[in-house]
């Protein structure tokens, strides 16, 4: 019998792609394994005993399925920060999610210490325009305080009917009193892939996310470039990942692949050894080899490291900016048949194609450019933790976990330091001995 899943990245909710089958196992026990399975039964009798005693003496009659939902909460989120239970309702919510469209506020987020923290808003959304900012921590909806509620029934309450309203209540580093944004809900029409020329002659490419939009809208945006500015004047590419909290992991492949020719993209390793998987680049690069540059910082995660860190093995790109944000996990979506929701488990570790594992670690830029920030918002967070900071975290490298990095981005393009100095790089007004990366010789 076949078990399908679906494999999915992202600092924060996610969403599903790439199915995934696997196969029974053959096994034999011995007298310790015995043991240990007698011991699990023990547990779960004593899991039955508290839940008949609840049940049967709580102060109020609780629901059966409640109780068995917080249960397999409980249970998950004793394992990591990514791991989670969705139910029915939020399942059908994230398959929509990773179609690009979906209602709600425009915020990717996750669960820290019981509140709901912000990894980065999303662009040209509600909460974008209403000045929510990355690590901003809500500890109010609709004055409904929100601890005590799991990531699932939070991200719920946030969404609901376009045109409605909701006041999020949020505590800012650096502000004396909690800060109370209202904001109106919309369809949110994720653009993954924005692009622009910069100065006639480099062509600038803007990756929010990876859903299932993400690599078609890249094409779509190298044909844009190629054909406005002539091949013999095109000085090269900036890919602009920063504050890309991640997504699916055949888009974070295929972007990759988009500008390579050959070689490993990345490696996915699970608890057994046979479930090691490889994906390889095909040929076909889509910017005829010219010169890339990637952007990166504290907010990018997940699948926009993968591509970093896949360019980057192969010099194929100078990466600039600050370290990323270390989620070197990947999650599947095990759905739990019709109307049962889904599990969404880390079930593997991903690897660069040098073999390197950048969990609760991250990308190391080529070149590190910190920007400036303004004095109104020095008082202010506008650092990330990294996945290093989260509670329960998978554990890295003996030794080398690194925290969190800068994610500011300034808004006036003319005064981000890491995207002048990538033009200044590919029009070769300033030198540097990263760029262009020096391929290793076979």
């Amino acid at each position: 019998m076949r078990k399908t899943s679906f494999i999915l990245l992202g600092a924060a909710v996610g969403a599903s792609v790439t199915l995934l089958a696997t196969q029974p196992r053959i096994m034999f026990v011995g007298s310790s394994a015995k043991a240990a399975v007698a011991d699990t039964y023990r547990q779960l009798n004593l899991f039955g005993d508290v839940f008949e005693r609840v049940r049967a003496d709580y102060v109020e009659k609780p629901e059966d399925g409640k109780l068995i939902e917080t249960a397999i909460n409980g249970m998950l989120a004793g394992l990591d920060p990514h791991s989670s239970f969705m139910d029915a309702k939020s399942f059908k919510d994230m398959q929509v999610q990773t179609r690009g469209e979906f209602g709600g506020l425009g915020i990717e987020v996750t669960m820290e210490d019981g509140l709901i923290k912000v990894v980065a808003p999303i662009d040209d959304t509600p909460a974008a325009k209403a000045g929510v900012m990355a690590n901003d921590i809500i500890t109010k909806l609709d004055e409904e305080q929100v601890q005590g509620l799991t990531l699932n029934q939070a991200v719920e309450k946030m969404r609901g009917p376009v045109n409605t309203k909701i006041k999020l209540t949020i505590m800012r580093k650096g502000q004396d009193k909690p800060v109370e944004v209202s904001i109106t809900r919309d369809v949110i029409r994720v653009r993954a892939v924005r692009s622009r020329i910069e100065g006639e002659d480099v062509g600038y490419i803007r990756l929010s996310q990876f859903n299932e939009q993400t690599t078609e809208n890249l094409r779509r945006a190298l044909d844009d470039i190629s054909g406005k500015i002539p091949k013999e004047k095109l000085k090269g590419y900036v890919l602009d990942m920063r504050n890309n909290p991640g997504g699916l992991l055949d888009q974070a492949i295929s972007v990759s692949d988009a500008f390579l020719q050959k070689g490993e993209i990345v490696s996915t390793r699970g608890r057994n050894a046979e479930e090691t998987q490889r994906y390889n680049a095909r040929p076909g690069d889509l910017t005829n080899g010219k010169p890339i540059i990637v952007l990166i910082n504290g907010g990018s995660a997940s699948a926009s490291e993968i591509v970093a860190g896949a360019l980057q093995d192969h010099k194929r790109a100078t990466v600039i900016g600050t370290r990323s944000f270390g989620k070197g996990s990947v999650q599947t979506i095990i759905p739990l048949g019709s109307g049962n929701g889904a599990l969404r488990l880390t079930t593997a570790r991903y690897f660069t194609p040098s073999g390197k594992s950048i969990q609760a670690k991250g990308i190391s830029p080529d070149i590190e450019v910190l920007q400036d920030v303004p004095e109104e918002l020095q008082s202010r967070n506008t650092d990330t933790k990294g996945e290093a900071s989260l509670r329960g975290h998978l554990k890295g490298d003996e030794g080398k976990e690194q925290t969190g990095s800068q994610a500011y981005v300034p808004p006036d393009p003319k005064n981000d330091k890491a995207l002048n100095m990538a033009l200044e790089l590919l029009r070769g007004t300033t030198q540097n001995a990263a760029f262009p990366p020096k391929a290793t010789p076979n």
